[in-house]
């Protein structure tokens, strides 16, 4: 019979005596996992060959998840437990008294100098993204992106020469208790400032069954507009970066029909005087994937309340980005160039050789139109 375990029980255990087994999908477990942890997917329980001899503790996107599979383990055997709140309170019982900010701090500057620091500092510079007298609100969702990119806006204000000014906004559109605690421990073990207001966005979405999550991202991005503006910022920074730049190509030919790329900075459409910019430009997901577990950091997938039950589950694997993860990763194999030529084919766009465009006022072209001529 399969019993529970908690966090702080498995931090006593020997690591020779035990293994952990990971039944969430792929995409949960590459996000972050409890350290040490095997990844095996529910649907492989059956056909995969364990060991006799240890204790089997086993965590999946809820407990009711962990507890059906450690029942099918014990029939077959095996000495099973349930690690109590699987990922999630794991991930709260990582949080110690170190001075984690200043080792975070540190890496930025040395491990991390050439693969985040200057790849942040050039897009800033590229794109010019921060000006004299900026109020810039760095928003944070508390994943490893945006809350890479506040420390790095808090390096950025700390050693530049232009004066401007920071507000780090996290926005509780119905988080669960545990991940919303999860965003404010991690935000105080960093020393990152956050303003957190609250909305009632995943109450309004809950019964959309068309796209609910980018509706969600819609009202959210609206929301992030008006409580910046409201905050005299005149900017938000949103954390997208190399990686969600040549997705978004991909996905707009592939999936759209059209050419488009992400834009490292954007004028609002419906907020007068506000821009969004995204200075994690050139920055890429393996290195910042990298900095979160050098510095052994934990961050949750979705702090959405509905996580367990969308945003991990099978059909993660098949979702459109995922898909274009997979597309991309294997044209690598054949070409290490691959992920570079996708960035540049949209800055090296020539308009003759273009069936047709539409231009900056919306107005379409073809090349009909004056072919004769």
């Amino acid at each position: 019979m399969n019993q529970t375990i908690t966090t702080a029980t498995l931090l006593t255990m020997s690591e020779d005596t035990y293994v952990i087994l990971d039944i969430r999908d792929r995409a949960a477990y590459e996000f972050g996992h409890v350290a040490g942890a095997v990844h095996m997917p529910e649907g492989s329980l059956d056909t995969i060959s364990l060991p006799q001899d240890k204790q089997l503790i086993l965590y999946g996107r809820n407990d009711a998840q962990s507890i059906q599979a450690a029942e099918c383990l014990a029939a077959k055997g095996y000495h099973t437990f349930v690690l109590s709140g699987g990922y999630t309170t794991w991930v709260q019982g990582q949080f110690d008294g170190r001075n984690r900010a200043q080792e975070v701090e540190r890496s930025i500057h040395k491990k991390f100098h050439r693969a985040i620091w200057s790849r942040f500092a050039k897009a800033v510079a590229a794109y010019n993204l921060v000006n004299e007298g900026d109020r810039i609100a760095v928003c944070i969702s508390g994943g490893k992106d945006s809350m890479l990119m506040a420390k790095l806006f808090q390096e950025l204000k700390r050693h530049n020469k232009v004066l401007f000014d920071l507000e780090f906004l996290v926005m509780d559109p119905g988080y669960s208790p545990a991940n919303r605690m999860i965003i404010e421990q991690n935000a105080a073990m960093l020393s990152v400032p956050i303003h957190i207001f609250e909305t009632r966005i995943f109450d309004s979405v809950y019964n959309i069954h068309n796209n609910p999550c980018y509706i969600c991202a819609r009202m959210r991005r609206g929301h992030l507009y008006n409580q910046a503006k409201q905050l005299g910022c005149n900017k938000i920074a949103l954390g997208h970066h190399f990686d969600d730049v040549i997705e978004t190509i991909l996905m707009g030919m592939i999936y759209g029909g059209q050419v488009q790329t992400m834009m490292p900075k954007l004028h609002s459409a419906n907020f007068e005087g506000m821009q969004l910019i995204r200075p994690m430009y050139f920055i890429r997901e393996a290195d910042i994937k990298h900095w979160r577990d050098y510095n052994d950091l934990h961050f949750l997938q979705c702090a959405c309340r509905f996580t367990e039950a969308c945003a991990t589950n099978s059909m993660e694997s098949l979702s459109k980005r995922q898909e274009i993860k997979q597309l991309i990763a294997h044209l690598k194999k054949g070409n290490p160039q691959i992920e570079q030529n996708i960035f540049r084919s949209v800055e090296n766009v020539n308009l003759q050789t273009l069936i047709s465009y539409k231009d900056k006022d919306g107005v379409h072209h073809h090349f009909m139109d004056d072919y004769e001529n």
